[in-house]
């Protein structure tokens, strides 16, 4: 089993559907950070959803969305000639989709932190909305959000339920540490399973280090162990 290749693969498809998680957690966290509106509550129950569901549900319902019969596969197969089934892409949004209740959470914490007479202060002074998030909301939460992104980004990296329903476990192609690990150990290739495990733990080890060095001390910010873990 190629193990540099299996890793490349995991570390690709983590990075992805961190990215993914963060481009569509970030805003709504800052929905969900505001004070109450219509609808919120379903958004919120909507985005914590998936960390109540077990991850093959998941797995089923992405089938069902980007699957050949579904909306997102009819549209891909009409316009591609294909479908996302069994592709890198799969893999990536099914990480996505399980990682990003955990970054909107930590997101949200720390937005929810910004004291909101600094904004209003702001906000009399003539700053816009898009000055008062660049230059105060986002540094001030900066940290969680850091946070986030790392817890986002480990639970990528471990995923295994919902991949493997809609991307399979291919060698080369959308095979992670993870599914080589169950690979390995139904092989009865002890040895093996032991090494890509150690590998996965000092991964997850080494991303926690430099997540930890990462955040900026004394920027208001939580440590480890909060009540955003």
């Amino acid at each position: 089993m190629p193990v540099w290749s299996t890793l490349r693969i995991s570390l690709l498809i983590a990075l992805g559907a961190t990215a993914v998680a963060v481009a569509a957690g970030l805003p709504l966290a800052l929905a969900l950070a505001r004070p109450r509106w219509r609808g919120r509550r379903a958004v919120e129950i909507l985005v914590t959803l998936p960390l109540a569901l077990p991850p093959t549900v998941l797995g089923y319902y992405l089938l069902r969305l980007i699957g050949r019969s579904g909306p997102v596969g009819w549209l891909t197969q009409r316009f591609f000639g294909g479908t996302l089934i069994f592709t890198p892409v799969a893999a990536v949004l099914a990480a996505a989709v399980v990682s990003l209740p955990l970054f909107v959470q930590a997101a949200r914490s720390a937005l929810e932190e910004v004291p909101g007479e600094v904004l209003e202060a702001a906000a009399l002074d003539g700053a816009g909305p898009w000055d008062r998030f660049r230059h105060i909301t986002l540094p001030l939460a900066w940290p969680g959000i850091c946070t986030g992104v790392l817890l986002a980004f480990l639970r990528s990296l471990g995923e295994f339920g919902a991949t493997l329903m809609v991307a399979g476990n291919i060698p080369g192609r959308t095979q992670t540490l993870a599914m080589a690990i169950y690979t390995a150990v139904q092989a009865g290739e002890e040895a093996l399973a032991a090494r890509l495990a150690l590998l996965l733990v000092a991964l997850a080890g080494v991303a926690l280090w430099a997540g930890m060095r990462w955040r900026r001390p004394g920027a208001g910010g939580i440590a480890f162990g909060s009540r955003w873990l």
